[in-house]
């Protein structure tokens, strides 16, 4: 585990564990749902997604005319990537800083790397990921899955994906629909979400964020480069030796409560 700091705010990285982070605080107050590091699960911390994010349906795909089949890790769908289930190798660290790769993996067709930096402030939280690629060209979406302890969100987008009865994007664009969500947005603004007295907003420079309140535990706010199912529906390619790389930041502003005069 790595402990970071900056001002008020603390937070943990744990390469081993998919190098997520673990937990957030800022003042005592966690921002993120905060798991075992004997968890596996995704359902704690903030973790990357690569070279794939949410969900791939039947973990199946075409790339170049060949057909390609996954393992299968949420049945009937393949989830998250290859990354969030590997270690990470820590390549740099200081108090408020840590750089790491990570291979896409054995079970991944086409080679390639995955690299991150994360960095703390102390008002935000600051990360990088990209996908380098090897010696084949492939299909890359990219992401972060940040758990927020959030008790309301708040969405400004211009269109989400109709889902279809097995929770994959159907390629077709509608109107915001209202809460609950499992849902994957059109737009470039930030989310916003409160954790007791302090305003969050997730910042990326990604087109797609997916949102998913379902649970009582905390609210899934999910910057990606691409849909769920992108690679059915929509990808970007790159080729041998490219990169792809996208930013997300994590912003927090503590309530000022009115003060309250005094006389004397």
């Amino acid at each position: 585990m790595i402990a970071l700091a900056a001002g008020a705010a603390t937070a943990t990285v744990l390469p081993d564990v998919g190098g997520r982070v673990g937990s957030l605080s800022v003042g005592g107050t966690d921002l993120v749902v905060t798991g075992d590091p004997a968890d596996r699960s995704t359902l704690w911390g903030s973790f990357p997604m690569a070279p794939w994010a949410g969900r791939l349906g039947h973990g199946r795909f075409t790339h170049e005319g060949i057909t390609h089949q996954l393992a299968v890790n949420l049945p009937p769908h393949a989830i998250h990537g290859t990354v969030a289930s590997r270690p990470w190798t820590v390549q740099d660290a200081g108090r408020s800083f840590v750089t790491m790769t990570c291979e896409l993996g054995d079970g991944w067709p086409f080679g390639g790397i995955a690299h991150q930096r994360i960095e703390l402030r102390p008002d935000a939280l600051h990360c990088t990921l990209g996908v380098t690629a090897g010696e084949l060209s492939m299909p890359v979406v990219i992401g972060w899955h940040p758990w927020l302890r959030a008790s309301a969100v708040q969405v400004e987008a211009t269109a989400m994906y109709e889902r279809d009865g097995q929770d994959l994007p159907t390629g077709v664009l509608v109107a915001p629909a209202p809460r609950p969500w499992n849902d994957c947005f059109l737009t470039t603004r930030p989310v916003h979400a409160t954790v007791g007295d302090v305003t969050v907003a997730v910042a990326s420079d990604c087109d797609h964020v997916v949102v998913f309140d379902e649970l009582a535990d905390g609210v899934a706010v999910e910057p990606q480069s691409g849909p769920p199912d992108a690679f059915n529906l929509r990808a970007d390619v790159i080729g041998p030796g490219e990169t792809i790389a996208r930013t997300m930041t994590i912003t927090w502003q503590r309530a000022l409560h009115d003060a309250v005069p005094t006389n004397g």
